[in-house]
């Protein structure tokens, strides 16, 4: 196989379909799924074509790239499920991903490249604005590891943001580069959000409640965070209010805000 499999958990590789592992075998030749999510092909109707990078989050790679993800208690709700039961097909490619970028770095960003041109052709031939988030379901500090390839694609006219867990990233070297903080309402995690709300940054925070949304919440406007995935044409300073999904919703640590 082309990977290293010796720090992947167990759990983790035990998972892996018998079907699925020739793939392992290969690099992926596609990085980005543009407008394949229901979340994201909302954008279109904004004048936004996305491309979103999927990793396996957390540590079910081996490598945590969730940094906050212990302390925010957001493993449990989260949407990947890699590691419990028999991985999917998106959770093998995701695991794929994921080796790639942690042990081909080199490969990685020039298929990156690739995919942010064919993201740019997408967009240009739509007539709309391209926008890629590179942390669907990580929190890697990208703005430390591609600063160069974000600000190359930035004068191109991509429009790179995210959400994070982490309140203290220094993005300055990448302007623009637009960053919403991921709430939780545990007790540990507290600090955290406390350095958001004194950052005056926007916040998305998951709602157990179906249909109204309250217009405030912790004395920040509430906006409606379902109706598109594009965060960065929100201001700062409100919050962006989505729905509990999948096993979110039966969410009982304090990450989903009954």
């Amino acid at each position: 196989m082309l990977y290293d499999f010796s720090d992947v958990p167990q759990t983790t590789r035990d998972s892996i379909p018998v079907d699925k592992m020739y793939l392992f075998n290969s690099f992926p030749d596609k990085l980005l799924g543009i407008e394949q999510d229901a979340k994201t092909k909302k954008g279109k109707y904004f004048g936004v074509t996305t491309g979103i990078l999927y990793f396996t989050p957390s540590k079910g790679s081996g490598v945590n790239l969730c940094p906050m993800a212990k302390i925010a208690k957001c493993e449990g709700p989260c949407l990947n499920t890699a590691g419990r039961g028999a991985m999917s097909s998106v959770q093998v490619s995701r695991l794929r991903k994921t080796l790639f970028y942690l042990q081909y770095r080199n490969e990685f960003k020039a298929l990156l490249r690739k995919e942010l041109d064919r993201l740019l052709r997408k967009a240009s031939k739509a007539n709309m604005l391209p926008a890629c988030r590179l942390n669907g379901t990580s929190d890697i500090r990208w703005e430390q590891i591609i600063p160069d390839i974000m600000v190359e694609y930035q004068k191109k006219g991509v429009v790179f943001y995210d959400y994070t867990k982490i309140p203290n990233r220094d993005v300055s070297n990448v302007e623009g580069y637009d960053l919403t903080f991921s709430y939780s309402g545990v007790p540990e995690f507290q600090p955290y959000v406390h350095k958001a709300v004194v950052n005056n940054s926007r916040m998305a925070v998951v709602f157990r409640t179906e249909g109204i949304i309250p217009e405030e919440f912790m004395g920040m406007e509430v906006v409606n965070g379902d109706q598109h995935d594009i965060r960065f044409q929100e201001p700062q300073g409100v919050v962006s209010a989505l729905k509990a999904k999948g096993k979110a919703k039966q969410d009982v640590s304090g990450f989903v805000v009954d």
